[in-house]
């Protein structure tokens, strides 16, 4: 029996998905996203656990205050998180969709909001609760500028948020 080979789009279509829909799903299945961030003009990517808030506005993720990543937000706050479900569609190329989240990264001090979104962060990644609490981890809030939802290849969906 012949296998059907998929066929793989040349061109970039333009794309109707309903944004906040996906990043719904993709945040229930997916634990990790690829952070990436500016470190002095190159890239830097770093995999990151994430959460992101009921409302979509805010993605959140922990990371010790002397790594790279951390550094690099504090010289440039402006960041992308990719999440994607490759992993379970390794050998389907037109199933693989990926969501860019384009935002302003900070550092959330401890407070009231710094409860409420370790508390959404905590759901998501219990695991992670002594790590949160360390003194040398950071809590950083993403505020969601754009998401750009890539399926089938090559047919990209943007959703704004401004």
């Amino acid at each position: 029996m012949e296998t059907k080979k998929e066929q793989i789009p040349v061109m970039t279509l333009k794309g109707t998905v309903a944004i906040p829909e996906r990043l719904k799903d993709l945040d229930a299945k997916e634990n990790f996203a690829v952070l990436a961030t500016d470190d002095a003009g190159l890239p830097y990517t770093s995999l990151i656990s994430y959460a992101l808030t009921p409302d979509l506005k805010i993605a959140i993720f922990a990371t010790p205050k002397g790594t790279r990543k951390y550094r690099n937000i504090l010289h440039s706050a402006q960041v992308a998180l990719l999440i994607d479900n490759r992993s379970k569609s390794k050998h389907k190329l037109l199933k693989i969709e990926a969501i860019t989240i384009i935002g302003t990264a900070r550092h959330v001090r401890k407070g009231k909001k710094w409860g409420d979104l370790a508390e959404i962060f905590l759901k998501k990644h219990p695991d992670l609760e002594e790590f949160l609490h360390a003194p040398t981890t950071a809590l950083i809030e993403v505020q969601i500028i754009q998401c750009v939802h890539v399926s089938h290849f090559q047919t990209l969906s943007v959703w704004d948020r401004k």
